[in-house]
């Protein structure tokens, strides 16, 4: 159990010390991807997709943010960090899937990982919320890490 940060060697759970850690400058980007059905799309308009409730997209990336800056308290074990930006993006692809990036940034003895993860899933899951009431049909197909840096090694997903 050893290899496991969040592990100690009793197999207890702990939070990473990152006291004797040097501050620099990390940063994350994450990605979800969501599958709309025909009756989704087509209120796609200039940009967004309008609902009752409002424009979906705009509302996704105030969701997405508000929740990258809140993972500290959805996530156990991660530290809880004051960002020093997160930008969420929406795009529409060819194959109809909404492309949805989170990228986090920080300077900080701790990466941001996580908190671009938790903007994308959220995003995500208000697309699905406000959606819903056209079409349960929508799939959210995968969230995953693109790419970080700073800390021990960088990772860029090829």
């Amino acid at each position: 159990m050893n290899d496991f940060t969040h592990v100690d060697k009793n197999g207890k759970a702990t939070m990473v010390d990152v006291g004797s850690k040097k501050i620099s400058k990390r940063t994350a980007t994450a990605r979800s991807i969501v599958i709309l059905p025909e009756e989704v799309l087509i209120k796609f308009i200039n940009g967004d997709i309008q609902t009752k409730k409002g424009a979906v997209f705009q509302t996704a990336i105030i969701a997405g943010i508000m929740a990258a800056k809140k993972t500290g308290n959805l996530i156990p074990l991660c530290h809880p960090l004051g960002l020093d930006n997160c930008d969420i993006n929406i795009t529409l692809n060819k194959k109809n899937e909404l492309i949805i990036d989170c990228t986090v940034s920080i300077e900080a003895k701790t990466g941001v990982e996580m908190e671009a993860l938790v903007g994308a899933s959220i995003a995500a899951l208000t697309v699905y919320d406000m959606c819903k009431a056209l079409s349960h049909d929508i799939v959210i197909k995968e969230t995953m890490l693109l790419k970080k840096t700073g800390g021990k090694k960088d990772f860029e997903r090829k």
